[in-house]
């Protein structure tokens, strides 16, 4: 790929980052929360839903950066609804004045309302636990709610596809902000969760200490080293007991997604997670899994 394409992604963040400190701070109303429950109709978010004895576990999708509940999980929650999951996924990190673009809350705040959403779907379904499934920001924020907010006693497992574990250089990009004076604050006043996933931020460090992992929960991360926006891409890898840190090139080498791609309308990523969600009933991810 040519250096300039490597960059687009991340220059598109940072001028998403750039309209967010000019919109009016005034109240609207998202559209994405309200289209979360519009969801049954795709047959995810059906509260009604009881999960099966195959799968016994509700499904939880947690979306990335400038995502929502709907547009991020068009792939895996039709896929993973047509195998038997009883799915949902929730909003969250939303900012007053920006509609549609969620995850750019403060991090730890957003661990709370995943810890109210994942309560209402295990009362829902009467389920003791749930799974996890998160990409981006969505696979490592949910590790706050984890270690902090009493998640490890709700989740059976938590698989992060591309997240950002460890934080981000976005390619050496967050290290221009040293030579603007004023920018690093900026971006934590205007969006504080991008602040939060840049490598080395108070959040992380805290998030990090002392393990990366705890105890009961099983993990999985599926990265691509083709990711241009969590870089270097080995920093998504997680080390502790119960992980497991795949590579979707090891499975599949000519896979060429990216950051996006791998959580949006990669179904070979999709077939690791469903065998990530039931390993006793696993099966070989490889190229001819995109038919799958």
């Amino acid at each position: 790929m040519l250096p300039w394409k490597r960059l687009l992604r991340p220059l598109a963040v940072l001028l998403l980052t750039a309209a967010v400190t000019v919109v009016p701070t005034t109240t609207v109303a998202t559209a994405a929360t309200d289209q979360a429950e519009a969801a049954p109709s795709r047959g995810w978010n059906d509260y009604s839903c009881k999960p099966s004895a195959a799968h016994p576990r509700p499904v939880v999708l947690v979306h990335g950066t400038f995502a929502n509940s709907v547009d991020n999980w068009l792939g895996l929650a039709p896929y993973l609804v047509n195998r038997d999951y009883c799915v949902f996924a929730l909003d969250y990190g939303q900012l007053p004045g920006v509609p549609f673009f969620n995850g750019l809350g403060p991090i730890d705040k957003s661990a709370e309302q995943l810890k109210t959403f994942v309560d209402k779907v295990l009362t829902a379904t009467g389920a003791a636990k749930a799974d996890l499934v998160g990409h981006s920001q969505g696979g490592m924020m949910p590790r706050h709610y984890l270690k902090f907010l009493g998640g490890a006693a709700k989740v059976n497992a938590l698989v992060g596809i591309a997240p950002d574990n460890h934080g981000t250089t976005l390619n050496g990009l967050t290290q221009l902000l040293d030579y603007f004076p004023g920018a690093a604050d900026l971006l934590s006043t205007a969006t504080p969760a991008l602040a939060d996933q840049v490598a080395g931020s108070a959040f992380l460090t805290k998030l990090n200490a002392g393990g990366d992992t705890v105890p009961g929960v099983r993990y999985t991360v599926i990265a691509t080293k083709y990711d241009e926006v969590v870089t270097p891409y080995r920093s998504q890898y997680l080390d502790g007991p119960n992980v497991r840190n795949v590579l979707i090139q090891d499975l599949c080498a000519v896979d060429l997604s990216e950051h996006a791609a791998i959580g949006l309308i990669d179904r070979i990523a999709f077939h690791e997670v469903a065998n990530a969600l039931d390993p006793a009933h696993a099966t070989p991810t490889t190229c001819l899994s995109v038919i799958g």
